[in-house]
């Protein structure tokens, strides 16, 4: 059977990007290409356009570590971090490796010619390639539709409702009353963005999340950047900002009341009241779901100059002017954004068959994070749930090429990780509270009870399992 390419890279977002230049500067021996089913670069960077849209995380660390991230902004607008992972991709040639409009609809794998065989469909057309490595980079989750709740006689309402997701970008809301219904990193970057131009935003929200203010500029990164030579300057300043995320973190976990207590004098300090606000309280302890970071306290500025709001309350119906609430009283508005979440949507919706047999993906357990067990020469890159995404995402490339290299030295063409239930316990693969991952539990892959089939959420600990520890283990098993 014609061998088409070593390995086939699925999705051209920051982590298609990544995973090209670590098999093409770590494995040149190996020819590759990266399949993208839209029609650009960037992934979600090019697929959101809302207004406002930036980095949740610092580019100190979702930055690609090969190509640091020069802009002053610590917290970026989406508009320059496309730029920035387009110049990379320009830098480096992998912009060539590219093929546009080439969705992956299925992909099998056979024992007898050790190949996978990709079915594409290539604008409305269907073709075929194969490959020896399938890495999907594809992210987690669906890029054609968000999460949007149904709600009761939204057909009643005279207005536009939007996702953001699926932003008008010829939508006109000077003036106008808008209500954005969610209180997640959407929400909370689209209020003050808003409110900029319309007459009142409110932020409608079932239950209130943590929010954070962080300064847009990183002072201490920029004095690196002034006295030290660049490499130097971008990974003590990674380092820092990595340390600083993973305590935060642990320290959520370990002390959440004192967590509470420092984030709440953040909110007072940022609303400038002493005054313990039910809108800002949240249910949850800090970090059971994702912390909410705002440039410069924007979001805070923007109610306090009572051009936003926050109303805490449930939706009973949409009315045509407007929301009815469970208290009584109708948000009356021009406009309604559902910024309700993600639709999560494992390696890139995809059909797996491996020797015939079609692959069920919560039977699956994840080996370090990075592969699948009894899934042949096959890899997935993505990110932390709790930190920057390109930190994990870019350890899981790097293992891949590790991986790669290997079995060239062993002259091996065939790895699959192997899952002994008599030795692990089988956990469920993410511990974490979002509404996104809540609703795809029946469809995600389990983490086992320990290393190497723990999955931890900690840079430290998978820096020195996927770059330092050997390949070689009985967990894996090489032919």
């Amino acid at each position: 059977m014609h061998v088409d390419y070593d390995v086939i890279i699925v999705g051209a977002g920051l982590s298609g990007v990544d995973a090209a230049y670590r098999v093409q500067s770590e494995c040149p021996h190996l020819s590759y290409t990266v399949l993208e089913a839209r029609d650009a670069i960037g992934g979600t960077w090019d697929l959101f356009k809302y207004p406002g849209i930036r980095s949740d995380s610092d580019m100190y660390t979702l930055g690609f570590p090969f190509y640091p991230w020069k802009n002053p902004k610590a917290i970026a607008d989406g508009p320059s971090i496309l730029s920035y992972i387009k110049e990379t991709a320009s830098h480096f040639g992998i912009d060539q490796k590219i093929q546009f409009n080439n969705r992956v609809m299925h992909a099998s794998w056979s024992d007898e010619s050790k190949l996978w065989t990709i079915q594409i469909n290539f604008n409305g057309s269907e073709k075929t390639m194969h490959c020896r490595f399938l890495f999907m980079t594809s992210g987690y989750y669906n890029y054609d539709h968000g999460y949007a709740p149904a709600f009761t006689n939204s057909e009643a309402f005279k207005g536009p409702i939007i996702h953001p997701q699926h932003w008008d970008e010829n939508l006109d809301y000077t003036d106008k009353d808008i209500v954005v219904i969610g209180s997640g990193a959407t929400a909370v970057t689209l209020v003050p963005e808003l409110a900029k131009k319309a007459n009142r935003v409110t932020m409608l929200q079932r239950s209130p999340t943590y929010i954070m203010t962080l300064p847009s500029t990183d002072k201490i990164a920029n004095f690196f950047n002034k006295w030290l030579p660049a490499k130097m300057a971008f990974r003590l300043t990674k380092w820092k900002n990595v340390l600083l995320s993973l305590f935060l973190y642990l320290y959520s976990k370990k002390k959440p009341e004192s967590m509470k207590a420092f984030l709440m004098k953040g909110v007072h300090r940022g609303l400038k009241t002493d005054k313990l606000d039910k809108h800002f309280t949240p249910r949850y302890n800090p970090w059971d779901q994702r912390l909410c970071l705002v440039p410069d306290g924007d979001f805070f500025k923007a109610v306090r100059s009572e051009k936003a709001q926050v109303v805490t309350d449930e939706i009973v119906q949409f009315t045509e002017n407007g929301i009815a609430l469970k208290s009584g009283k109708e948000l009356k508005t021009d406009i309604i954004i559902t910024a309700t979440g993600l639709k999560l949507q494992l390696l890139g919706g995809i059909s797996i068959t491996v020797n015939g047999k079609l692959i069920n993906t919560a039977k699956l357990h994840s080996y370090k994070g990075v592969m699948f067990s009894d899934m042949p020469n096959f890899a997935f890159a993505v990110g932390y749930t709790n930190a920057s995404w390109t930190l994990k995402c870019d350890l899981n490339c790097q293992f891949v090429a590790r991986i790669l290299n290997h079995m060239k030295d062993k002259n091996k063409s065939v790895v699959v990780p192997r899952f002994d239930e008599s030795i692990y316990g089988s956990e469920p693969l993410l511990d974490f509270d979002a509404g996104y991952v809540k609703r795809a539990l029946d469809s995600l892959p389990k983490q086992g009870s320990k290393k190497p089939w723990k999955v931890h959420q900690n840079y430290i600990k998978d820096t020195i399992s996927l770059r330092l520890e050997k390949i070689d283990n009985p967990n894996l098993e090489f032919s």
